[in-house]
């Protein structure tokens, strides 16, 4: 099983117990255990669809015997009426996993719908929005794949998989030669295949990173346009640039028509509206 089966399956295990606990009284004292029913998943408000594998997922873990058909893949998009799947089974266990598979769904959704408004806005430029792990604890990796879903790309999932020498990284360090400087040693002393990102908070910062070199990418935090026109030009191409900080849906295009490969983004996860849908007995 790889890392991301795991963080699902264990977060699917918390959030049944979270909300059922010693057991759905409420389901339990009206439905008989014979009872069986079919429910369907209704799109109510236009979007992008995200999550039918992994409410697949809570479906099969719950109760194997429940049958799922599919008519809408995820990076569907979705109007009102839409139902992008039926759901046949015991009626308990349609009750039961009800509101985990609208949490996961209506979440990823508007995600997806949210990254897929941003990288519309950034056709006809090389730019690519990036995420970030301003995500809900627990859900990254549910996060992440629904950035995918939308069509933007996951930057880290987490501290181990890339090296990104911040701020406080770089003063903590002693400056921004001994930063990079160390992130390659303990690289090759761990035998860490890793990418190496720093952050530049002025040009300035990034000359003295590019006196050093030894980078993959450059990030310009909370640079104005003007700024970042500048600072690409500076790079050359020489590695990966990505803009990051106070970049709005309106601003967007701006930074990516200076040049910039990345922008990163953390609304695509931090402050979403769920995209509105509900599951009915049919």
């Amino acid at each position: 099983m790889n890392k991301e089966q795991e963080l699902i399956d264990s977060l699917i295990d918390l959030a049944f117990a979270e909300d059922i606990g010693d057991g759905d009284h409420t389901t339990l004292s009206c439905i008989p255990e014979t009872a069986m029913g079919k429910s369907k998943l209704l799109i109510k408000e236009p979007g992008i669809l995200a999550g039918i594998e992994v409410a697949k997922e809570v479906f099969r873990r719950f109760d194997p015997t429940m049958k799922v058909t599919v008519y809408m893949e995820d990076g569907a998009e979705v109007k009102p009426g839409d139902v992008p799947m039926v759901v046949e089974g015991k009626v308990r266990s349609l009750l039961q996993t009800e509101r985990l598979m609208l949490n996961i769904m209506q979440r990823m959704s508007g995600i997806a719908t949210m990254t897929h408004r941003y990288a519309e806005r950034l056709k006809g430029t090389r730019t690519r929005v990036l995420d970030t792990r301003k995500t809900t604890p627990g859900m990254r990796i549910l996060e992440k794949m629904a950035v995918k879903i939308g069509g933007g790309v996951n930057h880290r999932i987490g501290l181990f998989d890339m090296i990104l020498l911040k701020d406080n990284h770089v003063d903590f360090a002693g400056g921004i030669d001994k930063a990079i400087t160390r992130a390659k040693e303990y690289c090759k002393a761990k035998g860490k295949d890793l990418k190496i990102e720093i952050e530049v908070r002025n040009l300035d910062e990034l000359q003295q990173v590019l006196d050093v070199g030894g980078v993959d990418r450059i990030m310009f935090d909370n640079f104005t346009p003007e700024l970042t026109k500048k600072a690409v030009g500076m790079v050359g191409g020489r590695y990966e640039t990505e803009s990051s900080g106070g970049i709005t849906f309106d601003t967007l295009r701006d930074y990516a028509e200076c040049g910039v490969d990345f922008i990163s983004v953390g609304a695509l996860t931090h402050s979403v509206k769920g995209l509105d849908m509900s599951f009915k007995a049919c």
